[in-house]
């Protein structure tokens, strides 16, 4: 069974959601205190699922350099690239909206 995060309603994602979902759940966790917290050993290298673009996501939620796509990966899950999950074409953190 994977770990439980105490601060997480039943309303939305968890950290084994996909796509915008998880990189909503990893934005607003921990009242946001995660989102910028750097990933161990220097982050993961990541692939722009929206433009292609290689690039190291350093944070557990992070923008592609080229186009601007927002990834994230979740803690309990940041040993592997194939986790990094994307929000979609066009999206936007809700700092930014």
């Amino acid at each position: 069974m994977g770990e439980g995060c105490g601060s997480c309603g039943p309303a939305g994602g968890g950290p084994f959601s996909e796509g915008l979902e998880l990189v909503e759940f990893v934005y607003h966790a921990h009242g946001g205190g995660v989102r910028n917290a750097p990933i161990p050993d220097g982050g993961l290298n990541a692939k722009c699922q929206g433009c292609g673009e290689a690039f190291v996501l350093k944070t557990f939620v992070g923008k592609c350099p080229k186009c601007g796509g927002v990834h994230a990966v979740s803690p309990p899950r940041c040993d592997d690239p194939e986790n990094i999950q994307f929000a979609g074409v066009g999206y936007k953190l809700p700092n930014e909206r």
